[in-house]
């Protein structure tokens, strides 16, 4: 396998460690809508980087990847203009039949948003994830091949 894509698909990976963990903590907090975000993505950090016995250099690039995904989830959020993603979609149903222009207006507008930030992200997911010790990597693969948030019970 070539090295640039055995690279983006350890960064690719590594980035679904980070969504999975972000989104497993928002579930239990206000999310990064919040006024508090640099606090929440903080903290996010410090759990994950304790989980996987970080330096400060790794936790400093888990940070940047962290910060990549908020922008990123903030572009996605305002793609397609003014008024939500929920108001967005259901004004898609709000005549006798579906805005079929529309939506693919909307599917356009998101993806272009996912195109524009993902080189990002593929980066910062492939600085963190290249900088591991080999244990650390075993523990990211451990975590995602069971598909589930470190200290789930149950």
């Amino acid at each position: 396998m070539k090295h640039w894509i055995k690279r983006s698909l350890f960064g690719l990976l590594g980035g679904a460690l980070v969504v999975g963990s972000i989104a497993g903590c928002a579930g239990q907090r206000h999310g990064w809508g919040s006024g508090d975000s640099a606090e929440f993505r903080a903290k996010v950090v410090e759990r994950v980087g304790s989980k996987l016995d970080l330096d400060a250099t790794q936790k400093q690039k888990l940070a940047v990847l962290a910060e990549k995904l908020q922008a990123q989830r903030t572009a996605m959020r305002d793609a397609g203009g003014a008024g939500g993603a929920r108001s967005q979609f259901t004004s898609l149903f709000a005549g006798n039949k579906l805005d079929q222009a529309g939506a693919a207006k909307l599917v356009d507008e998101k993806t272009a948003a996912v195109r524009a930030g993902s080189p990002e992200i593929i980066a910062a997911a492939a600085d963190f994830f290249d900088n591991l010790n080999p244990s650390q990597q075993q523990k990211v693969r451990e975590f995602m091949a069971r598909g589930r948030r470190w200290g789930h019970r149950g």
